[in-house]
């Protein structure tokens, strides 16, 4: 144990070799953060320190030679057992944590402040221990902080990413929550949020009710006419409920999000119930599609989209995901859902254009996103009146299609992968039994499908950014 609180920063520097810190506290982040914000930072950080690591061990240190200090002057008690034997400029550990610590302050605030002062103690044990120069220490934290925006350049944060500013939809503002009735449901996790939004929104009416009653509560709440908008808490399901509700009795939709995954919500540019609040008080709103099947489930005439739309492994994922997710958690049982649906299954078969052919997996985008591979897909445009159709043929090993698929993006033609910008399209030849996934709800895919589009159907509170 250290005998001086100064002999304390040579803890830090200790858990820091090989990043060991860094990977640790990334995993911390990813597993008890909430929210996909926490996920996204600590990737970011991780990546970060990746691209700094490699630059100083593989350029900066071999490019100057600078022998570590004289130890002579520097107390026993505070160097090292085990000294360094690379070369002393920069400094990779100061690099390491600079990188880190920036990157998640690039994602997250919140946890860029809680990290901040730890990668600070590192970059100042080594000047503490003896182990480096102070300007070994200030070059690697300046390259980290470099190594961190370069990740920036290449992969933006959702700050840098405009969210969609049109069609402008003329709503009516709601300070205080005065004429919202939100629904929330209880089996999205989102009973914290909820009491967020009582405190953000005391004149709203807020009801937590179970998901079998989350459509008829949506109904009665957007009849009620003393009410002027819908309100939503959870996830994209439960959304895509409440937009066809707040799409049918031409009402606005104040989207708040509370599931384990918010994607229309994020591609709105809303990551949190204040941002809701913001739009609700201000009346700042975008008018947005809606992607549509007929039939719908359930012998409706119709069903909608936000997301996606999926026919093939996709829809068998999410079955399996679903029934695990309980017992182990939503991440694990989607990883093992995966293996399982991937080994051994054989390719639907359908008839598309026309054409009869075996699918690993037909994907339908309501709007064009951006891209679909090792960054999150993200639409720009949610009222473009197009679908992002995109195939994955069948064939021998189906994980090598889907990974060569999402790797393509969402414009290329080749025998593994084919996508296109469409209007409308006919699915047919489907068999009895076949599973339909949208926006992660599934059921059973009737034996033909007509997809379509309904522009700008729905009016959704959006904060100006």
């Amino acid at each position: 144990m250290p005998s001086t609180p100064w002999g304390l920063l040579s803890c830090p520097d200790r858990s820091a070799n090989h990043g060991l810190l860094w990977f640790g506290t990334a995993a911390g982040m990813a597993l008890l953060g909430r929210g996909t914000r926490s996920r996204r930072a600590a990737v970011r950080g991780a990546a970060s320190l990746a691209l700094a690591s490699a630059a100083v061990n593989t350029v900066a240190k071999r490019s100057v030679r600078r022998n570590r200090p004289v130890l002579d002057s520097v107390p026993l008690m505070r160097q090292l057992k085990r000294q360094p034997i690379t070369t002393s400029f920069p400094s990779g550990h100061s690099a390491s944590a600079a990188a880190f610590a920036t990157g998640v302050l690039l994602e997250s605030r919140g946890w860029g402040a809680a990290v901040a002062p730890v990668a600070a103690a590192v970059a100042l044990s080594r000047v503490y221990t003896g182990v480096h120069y102070p300007s070994d220490v200030l070059v690697g934290a300046a390259l980290g902080v470099g190594c961190a925006f370069a990740v920036r350049g290449m992969v933006p944060t959702r700050d840098q990413l405009p969210a969609p500013g049109r069609p402008h939809a003329d709503v009516p503002a709601l300070p205080g929550g005065d004429g919202l009735v939100v629904v929330a449901n209880r089996a999205s996790g989102s009973s914290e949020a909820a009491a967020l939004v009582r405190d953000a929104l005391p004149l709203a009416r807020v009801m937590e009710v179970e998901p079998d009653e989350v459509s008829e509560t949506l109904e009665k709440a957007a009849a009620d006419g003393g009410f002027r908008a819908l309100g939503v808490l959870g996830g994209d399901g439960t959304v895509n409920r409440a937009a066809a509700v707040a799409a049918k009795h031409t009402v606005p939709l104040a989207v708040f999000p509370g599931g384990t995954l918010n994607h229309f919500a994020y591609d709105l540019g809303i990551e949190s119930v204040h941002d809701t609040c913001r739009a609700l008080a201000a009346g700042d709103a975008v008018r947005v599609d809606l992607g549509r099947f007929s039939p719908g489930p359930d012998g409706a005439e119709h069903g909608y989209f936000l997301n996606t739309f999926s026919l093939g492994v996709y829809p068998e994922l999410v079955r399996r995901r679903e029934r695990w997710s309980p017992r182990i958690g939503g991440w694990s049982a989607g990883v093992l859902a995966a293996l399982r649906v991937l080994r051994g299954r054989h390719p639907l078969e359908a008839e598309v254009g026309g054409e009869h052919r075996p699918l690993w997996l037909l994907f339908a985008g309501n709007c064009v996103y951006r891209r679909m591979g090792p960054t999150p897909g993200r639409r720009y445009d949610l009222a473009d009146g197009l679908l992002d159709v995109r195939v994955v043929h069948g064939g021998r090993l189906p994980g090598l299609r889907l990974t060569a698929a999402a790797l393509a993006g969402p414009l290329s033609k080749s025998p593994v992968h084919a996508a296109e910008k469409l209007r409308r399209f006919r699915i047919s030849g489907l068999a009895p039994g076949t599973p339909l996934a949208y926006d992660g709800e599934v059921t059973e895919a009737p034996a033909e499908l007509l997809l379509d589009k309904e522009d700008e159907a729905l009016a959704v509170y959006r904060p100006q950014l």
